[in-house]
């Protein structure tokens, strides 16, 4: 793959990196933080990528994986004004789903993000985050029915 080819690929996928480190992360200076990481790390292994038609699939991956780890070295709570001051810069969806979607736990939250905000399908999930078809569909099932609630 060259240069060019990498930084197209990058800049089609930014939104959605961004979307996906803010529903982990929680925190704009965090999420660039990560998404600069996961581009660098994904530039650096390219040779590891076997198929480009799966790119932007690999390079969420590595994203998610750099915010897991970032979350497990702060293991903090982000405070409601930081993530109002978040909400508020965000407008793609209403703040009452955000703050659902903050309630739903990570592993849960993560599935319910790739699959409805960033149109993953089941089996490109199943390959993000390494876990069973049958996984992604019963967190799905759950992810639905607590923001259901929470909704309400």
């Amino acid at each position: 793959m060259t240069k060019e080819t990498f930084t197209k690929l990058v800049l089609e996928s930014e939104k959605t990196l961004y979307r996906v480190s803010m529903s982990m992360l929680k925190n704009e200076s965090d999420c660039e933080d990560a998404v600069q990481t996961a581009i660098l790390t994904a530039y650096e292994k390219l040779g590891t990528l076997k198929n480009e038609e799966f790119f932007k699939t690999w390079l969420v991956r590595i994203l998610i994986n750099v915010c897991n780890k970032q979350l497990n070295e702060r293991k903090r709570f982000v405070d409601i004004q930081e993530y109002m001051e978040t909400a508020a810069a965000t407008t793609e969806i209403n703040i009452d789903v955000k703050m659902a979607l903050k309630q739903l736990p990570l592993k849960i939250r993560e599935v319910v993000v790739l699959y409805y905000m960033e149109d993953f399908s089941v089996k490109e999930i199943k390959a993000i985050l390494n876990i069973p078809e049958g996984t992604v569909k019963s967190r799905l099932s759950k992810g639905r029915e607590l923001l259901k609630l929470s909704l309400q």
